[in-house]
């Protein structure tokens, strides 16, 4: 099996990608109903022992590389440097995400032609002083993450909290210097370990990445897509272009980075993302790839990251806003400018909160067709065109949104210092 470890991760679990989708789509042709039944009981179990391993690694991944990343910084004064540099390039990603998305939703007018059968909607309202409610709700997101106990924020997975504690706690540590610096030593060493850690669990990613994959294949099938493929398209055409054109500017033109080699360096993490439709679960094979491919030391890596697995949601915003045009263009709700702007706002806001579990946006998606007065019926309707193909589109989005983790983290290690860029440069090392 030696020959097996001599092939590179990505290149094992882009192959495991591809050979899913061929088995998902042959088992489904070939048997059926039957087909999917088998993958349920005999492939999928596979891909859901690969996304629990992983699970199980991001709390105390986040808590161990987050106080060691404080730590390692030794001086207070970088954590509000490095933290506003961070908080103001995902909200500038974000921002590019609703632009893109609303003008892709625009040109390609996905709900065109959609028939439902529903009486005439009813009028859009007023959108002014909506948007100051749209920013509240982003406010509040923020202002709620203070946890009632540290022990059963660390037991519920509460990410933004967690993040909160570590912050204190690798704060605490520099400022008590000689003092904290054993209880330090502890988590630094325990990042370690579990870094180390992920580096088995990723060995079974291609196993984990065929089972997920061909599952999905073989339930969705193609006939499911043909009556929305408008849609999945310009999600899809929305991802790319603002992967391409807002990552690739940030790398390239900005921080004067070789793109194809970004790009290279992320493929497990994006990989991962993509079958399991899930930042959270990807975390700790992006940070992997972000210290061990891209150069981006430990201190950056290890706060960085588990801020945008949180906060930074682009695909979702993108997506969302493509869906309050498709909602309106399906049922024919008349929208004005004012509208546009508070749908931008608002699925930047929702998205910011939304959980970094699959299909999670479909959850939100109510709040933003609430702002220019979708009825109840209508909401129904679409969820229910779009509830069986969204995983379909939330891998492709949750990919994007690993790959926006990677460019903030790249050009905040620049700025800070904390970029091997001859790492960067050279070939992936897994």
């Amino acid at each position: 099996m030696s020959w097996w470890f001599k092939i590179k991760l990505w290149q094992r679990v882009l192959v495991a990608l591809i050979l899913g989708v061929v088995f998902g789509l042959l088992i489904s042709n070939t048997m059926g109903e039957a087909g999917a039944v088998w993958l349920e009981t005999w492939v999928r179990p596979v891909g859901a022992l690969f996304i629990d391993l992983i699970r199980m690694l991001i709390v105390p991944l986040i808590m161990f590389t987050l106080v060691s990343g404080v730590i390692a910084m030794g001086d207070p004064a970088r954590l509000g440097s490095l933290g506003a540099k961070t908080l103001i390039l995902y909200l500038a990603t974000t921002f590019f995400a609703n632009i893109i998305g609303l003008i892709v939703g625009t040109i390609m007018r996905p709900g065109e032609g959609i028939d439902f059968g529903t009486t005439d909607p009813a009028p859009v309202p007023d959108a002014s002083g909506g948007i100051f409610d749209a920013i509240l709700t982003a406010l509040g997101t923020f202002l709620n993450i203070v946890p009632d106990n540290i022990v059963a924020a660390l037991a519920d997975g509460d990410v933004l909290a967690i993040i909160l504690v570590a912050l204190l706690i690798g704060a605490a540590v520099l400022a008590t210097r000689s003092e904290g610096a054993s209880f330090g030593a502890f988590f630094e060493s325990g990042s370690s370990v579990f870094l180390k850690i992920t580096h088995w669990v990723m060995e079974i990613a291609p196993f984990g990445v065929f089972a997920l994959v061909s599952h999905t294949v073989a339930t969705q099938g193609l006939e499911t897509l043909q009556a929305i493929l408008t849609l999945i398209g310009a999600v899809y055409l929305g991802l790319i272009i603002h992967m391409v054109i807002t990552y690739g500017f940030l790398v390239r033109f900005v921080l004067n980075l070789p793109l194809i080699r970004f790009f290279r360096g992320i493929l497990d993490a994006q990989a991962v993302a993509y079958s399991t439709a899930s930042s959270s679960a990807t975390l700790p094979v992006t940070i992997t790839n972000a210290t061990d491919n891209l150069g981006i030391k430990k201190p950056v890596a290890g706060s960085v990251l588990p801020l945008g697995a949180t906060i930074n949601m682009d695909g979702t915003a993108l997506y969302l806003g493509i869906l309050a045009l498709f909602t309106a263009q399906a049922f024919g709700y008349e929208l004005t400018l004012a509208n546009y702007i508070l749908i931008a706002v608002t699925a930047a806001a929702v998205s910011i909160g939304a959980a970094g579990i699959p299909s999670a946006s479909l959850f939100l998606l109510a709040t933003v067709l609430n702002t220019f007065g979708v009825s109840v019926e209508h909401q129904a309707l679409i969820l229910g065109l779009i509830l069986p193909v969204d995983r379909i589109m939330d891998m492709a989005r949750t990919a994007v949104n690993v790959t926006g983790d990677a460019a903030v983290a790249t050009a905040v290690a620049k700025w800070e210092g904390e970029l091997d860029e001859e790492t960067f440069k050279t070939p992936a090392v897994i």
